[in-house]
């Protein structure tokens, strides 16, 4: 099998790709994706020409894209958002990037994110660290909760979505009440990589995806945080809701996650 780190070259190959179109192309929102989500004809653009060059340069090992799916089949697989934060990228907002991960079954071992209008771009592949702009870089050493940035993923849409959204409510009233402060970028990725440089200490995600998680988390255990899901147990893909944190927090911020579960489905 081919090593994680041999397999970063390409990865940073198809991100960068990636990032020139995004930088290149205006976004027009090409249609929705059900409730208040859409998705735009960058999304589309990046993901057939990464799932075309990643098929060419990487042909053992499965895809899986947001927009339209799995090819192939393996343990290894590509997972890609193509633009996390969509509606930031369609309004403006810097704050959105590429995402792409490798998973080796459900653990991910490789990951690399762009942000084409912050100029940043991380990666890591597992036993190798993790790098900003090609700078090593680590999570916090806050132990406190007072003193911790706390970043959670954005509010739900479409089905259940009322009640999955008060579930989110509580939780960001409880974090209010005790640590610094809740910030919501709108992007998983963003919100692991910032905790991966120490910029934030902890990143929850309810009802997660794949594409959204793998880059992320991959980049952010290496950088020395935790990751795990709302009983404790290390993520894994199939987690539904995971905590990504610095080791001095671990025990002040699971018992937060769990008065919500696991039961905030996808």
């Amino acid at each position: 099998m081919t090593s994680y780190r041999e397999l970063l070259p390409v990865a940073l190959d198809a991100v960068g790709r990636a990032a020139t179109l995004m930088r290149r192309r205006a976004p027009v929102t090409s249609a929705s994706k059900g409730d208040r989500d859409l998705v735009s004809n960058v999304d589309y653009a990046i993901e057939r020409d990464l799932r075309s060059f990643l098929r060419d340069a990487t042909p053992g090992i499965a895809f899986l894209g947001e927009e339209e799916g799995v090819s192939g089949a393996g343990d290894l697989q590509w997972t890609l958002d193509p633009v996390d934060g969509t509606i930031n990228f369609v309004r403006g907002l810097p704050l959105c990037g590429i995402s792409l991960g490798l998973l080796h079954g459900t653990r991910p071992a490789l990951g690399v994110v762009d942000l084409p209008f912050l100029g940043a771009r991380y990666w890591a592949a597992e036993g190798c660290g993790a790098f900003a702009n090609g700078e090593p870089v680590k999570v916090s050493d806050t132990t406190s909760l007072s003193e911790a940035v706390v970043g959670i993923g954005d509010f739900a849409v479409g089905m259940d979505a009322a009640n999955k959204n008060r579930i989110r409510l509580a939780l960001m009233a409880r974090l209010a009440e005790t640590v610094q402060r809740v910030r919501m970028s709108g992007s998983a990725a963003v919100d692991l990589v910032w905790l991966a440089e120490g910029k934030i200490d902890a990143a929850i995600t309810l009802s997660n995806h794949t594409w959204d998680m793998t880059a992320g988390v991959a980049i952010a255990r290496e950088a020395g945080a935790v990751v795990v899901d709302s009983r404790g147990a290390e993520y894994s893909a199939e987690a539904t809701t995971t905590l990504a944190v610095t080791p001095g927090l671990v025990g002040q911020m699971l018992p937060h996650l769990r008065e919500n579960g696991d039961g905030v489905s996808r």
